[in-house]
């Protein structure tokens, strides 16, 4: 019985990669810190009772957060459509919400919840609700005009258009955020794990990193990946059985110019920035939380107001982007360029989508150490963090869009006998353009996360390690103060990402703008 030529091709490539990986390790002893796969795997035969507990504990948090973080998007998603006017609202509070630092958010929440189970299951809902949000509501636009002329000529409402039209054009990115989600939620309830939990793959992993125990960080980060590789597997079958064919061709005309009041939108900017603080201040006083770690907005500015806190911050905070700017660049384009190769060489899709996964399957907090190490502590470990932490987002999204490209348009190409690159050119890049963008906006927190979760591990510079270095002295205002500032520069990033969105969706993709 002879093999498929894709499962004997990945086979021997696994191999291939195992044999230079071990080579590397013996070659490279005593240089850097790299296990050898033989290491490892008596590592986890050695020890297979206590990671089988740890990563079953893990794991439940984990799927809860999976669980509660995608039901809140789905929630979120439907209240935007058949409310649009809610719209607003719903994106700039989610966004301020998962732009939060996960870092500082952590031991925050551990003095919230006390022992228990609580921190890591909502940094895991935290880590996942927005990767699915954004490229649903993307989705849910993506559907064509005369569809919704016809549900509306029936007499029909928002929602039979939801369930019986804009559902279904919305699987595919759905597909594409639950499979982004499955690592980012491991990740976030080791990252909970890390702020007081008693057992967990993020309670061993920080005994490991703190001991210097090559072998078993190596184990741990290998079992987290394959563990969120089977997640991020299932969730693509499970959608590849539900989602249908290629969409049909979208003849949303181009809408009409709208004309934009700068006061009016300056306005509704200043209304949401003061609706996130009464919701700031309002939560911190409704719960009766302790004024000395839970501070309120004025307890931050009065901080702030003196010049040397301030100083201090501004300092770290140009740390931090100075690291975080190119690497989120590095990982997009990376992405995109990636998930076209694939496309145009389906054969390359074979070899580089197995890699790509398991490399954004191990948790940045186990690889953050490792790769500053290899690195070495200066910037170019944490720029080569954040783009592993962002390329992954773009590739996914950018291999489901370009495959969105519908058949009479690819037939037209092939009449002419128009070659893959001249396709990728003119039909598949423009297709995915709202999935690119959906992974843009959702990667620049994730940008923020890998530069502070190095910084706060590895390097000692930037805000991540003023976050670290303020929990662990209580000094609860520079904490406050940092977890704003970052909030405030990922919107502030999020929001020119968004501007550029626009200008190319008027153009690419009008039915995005739609309301």
């Amino acid at each position: 019985m002879r093999l498929p030529r894709g499962v004997l091709g990945g086979a021997l490539g696994i191999v291939a990669a195992l044999a230079v990986w071990e080579g590397a390790a013996w070659a490279l002893e005593g240089t850097y810190l790299l296990a050898a796969p033989a290491d490892i795997l008596r590592y986890i035969i050695e020890n297979a009772r206590l990671m089988a507990r740890a990563a079953w504990v893990t794991g439940q948090s984990a799927a809860w957060g999976y669980l509660w973080g995608n039901l809140v998007a789905v929630a979120l998603a439907t209240l935007a459509v058949l409310w649009p006017q809610t719209e607003r609202a719903v994106r700039v509070l989610s966004l301020v919400v998962f732009c939060l630092p996960l870092v500082a958010t952590g031991p925050i929440l551990r003095v919230l919840y006390g022992p228990g189970v609580g921190p890591q299951v909502t940094l895991a809902a935290l880590s996942v609700f927005y990767t699915t949000l954004v490229p649903l509501l993307a989705g849910l636009r993506a559907v064509p005009q005369s569809w919704l002329d016809l549900v509306a000529s029936y007499g029909r409402g928002r929602w039979t258009a939801l369930t019986q039209v804009r559902a279904m054009a919305a699987l595919p990115y759905l597909v594409a955020g639950l499979q982004v989600a499955a690592p980012a939620a491991f990740l976030g309830a080791m990252i909970g794990e890390f702020t007081g939990a008693e057992r967990g793959m993020g309670v061993l992993a920080l005994r490991a990193m703190r001991s210097l125990d090559v072998d078993a960080t190596w184990a741990l980060a290998t079992v987290a990946a394959l563990i969120s590789i089977a997640l991020w597997a299932l969730a693509g079958q499970v959608g590849r059985l539900a989602a249908p064919g290629t969409p049909p061709v979208l003849l949303a005309p181009p809408p009409e110019a709208e004309r934009r009041r700068p006061v009016r939108a300056l306005a509704a900017g200043a209304g949401m920035a003061a609706a996130v603080v009464a919701l700031w201040w309002a939560a911190m006083e409704g719960f009766g939380l302790n004024a000395f770690f839970a501070k309120r907005p004025g307890d931050v500015l009065a901080y702030l107001a003196e010049a040397g806190p301030r100083a201090e911050l501004i300092t770290a905070l140009s740390d931090t982007l100075r690291v975080a700017v190119p690497g989120y660049i590095a990982g997009l384009g990376g992405g995109a360029a990636l998930a076209a190769a694939c496309v145009v060489w389906p054969a390359a899709a074979r070899i580089v989508l197995p890699l790509a996964v398991t490399l954004r399957a191990v948790p940045i907090v186990t690889t953050a150490p490792l790769i500053v190490l290899a690195l070495g502590r200066g910037p170019s470990g944490v720029v080569a963090i954040v783009a592993v932490m962002i390329f992954f987002p773009a590739l996914i999204a950018g291999l489901h869009g370009m495959r969105l490209v519908p058949g009479p348009v690819r037939d037209v190409f092939d009449s002419y006998a128009a070659g893959r690159g001249v396709l990728l050119l003119y039909a598949r890049l423009p297709a995915a353009l709202p999935a690119l963008f959906a992974a843009a906006r959702m990667s620049v927190p994730a940008a923020v996360l890998a530069a502070t979760v190095a910084e706060w591990l590895a390097t000692g510079t930037g805000v991540g390690n003023l976050m670290a270095l303020s929990a662990s002295t209580s000094n609860y205002n520079m904490l406050w103060s940092a977890v704003a500032a970052l909030t405030l520069v990922s919107l502030a990033a999020h929001g020119l990402v968004a501007l550029a969105e626009r200008a190319v969706f008027v153009r690419y993709a009008p039915e995005q703008m739609r309301a």
